[in-house]
């Protein structure tokens, strides 16, 4: 039986606390359950205070075989701005930006370079989804076909640099199906529409439900974001395009990385987002998954 965690963003208090209240044992820097195992949905560094206790924690459960982890944006975008190829160059362009966004987890390893480049190659060896059968665990989103491609084209035992060099193209359909897996879905506003969100930013995109298809649906009804308000008036038919709805029989989903404020984390019978945005003074979240088909309010702690 599986003990679902949300995005933990380097808040290792937290995520004790939480291992705590449900019920697992320690012993250093290992947490373990005698009859259950922590699944973590990624996002577990950075913007917090202490990614480096986190992954600390996190890789000792992994490799003791106490917990299972696949791997959110954030960690993606540590690895590429760690990895270079042969030449010495950065497998992205964006490199720079990276740093800015990573600025919080890279100042917690500035005195340990080497410690970084021996995370840098563990978080390689983790997964971005997991099938259990009943269960399934992804960062963002969980598409059929992109689960299909991304089986068929990498490596089971660590992501390649060539893998992440030619997903760095952006211009493939793999690179499609390996940012929606960890990113999800943003649906793209016509260029004479903008949004504004609570600071007067302007946005042109957005993250959208990705397991609804969003003909017929209004900009609000689809949206899956917490920092602005969608208009609520339907979407016009030309800017549009069918995707297929996750069905109700499907197996149940976990996923993270929409920063949920206010709302439950339960979505439907087999659909649950775990990240309740803990980095923005809110929790830190598991779901108790023991078997059932349909997911029970009780079990989230």
């Amino acid at each position: 039986m599986y003990d679902i965690i949300g995005d933990v963003h380097g808040y290792s208090a937290l995520l004790k606390d939480l291992l705590k209240k449900m019920d697992y044992k320690r012993e250093g820097d290992f947490f373990y359950h005698p009859e259950r195992k922590v699944i973590f949905v990624g996002d577990f560094i950075n913007r917090g205070p202490d990614t480096l206790e986190t992954m600390k924690i996190i890789r000792t459960m992994v490799e003791r075989g106490s917990a299972y982890a696949v791997l959110g944006n954030h960690e993606i975008n540590a690895l590429y701005y760690s990895l270079k190829d042969k030449k010495g160059h950065h497998l992205t362009k964006k490199w720079s930006r990276l740093h800015l966004d990573l600025n919080s987890v890279l100042s917690e390893f500035v005195n340990y370079p080497s410690l970084w480049e021996n995370y840098i190659k563990w978080l390689r060896t983790l997964p971005l989804f997991l099938d259990l059968g009943p269960i399934r665990v992804v960062h963002a989103c969980w598409k059929n076909e992109n689960i299909k491609l991304l089986k068929k084209e990498m490596d089971e035992d660590i992501l390649k640099r060539s893998f992440l060099k030619q997903v760095s193209k952006n211009n493939s359909e793999m690179s499609s199906a390996f940012w929606e897996t960890c990113k999800g879905v943003d649906f793209r506003l016509p260029k004479d529409l903008l949004v504004y969100d609570k600071n007067g930013l302007p946005h042109r995109s957005f993250r959208s439900k990705w397991w609804i298809n969003p003909e017929g649906k209004t900009f609000r009804e689809i949206s899956f974001e917490s920092r602005f308000k969608l208009p609520s008036y339907t979407i016009p038919k030309e800017i549009v395009r069918f995707r297929e709805p996750y069905a109700k029989d499907n197996p149940i989903i976990f996923f993270g990385h929409y920063c949920l404020q206010g709302s439950s984390n339960i979505i439907s019978d087999n659909l649950c987002c775990l990240d309740s945005c803990v980095y923005r003074k809110g929790n830190l979240t598991a779901y108790r998954w023991s078997g059932e088909k349909k997911l029970k309010e009780k079990n989230i702690v």
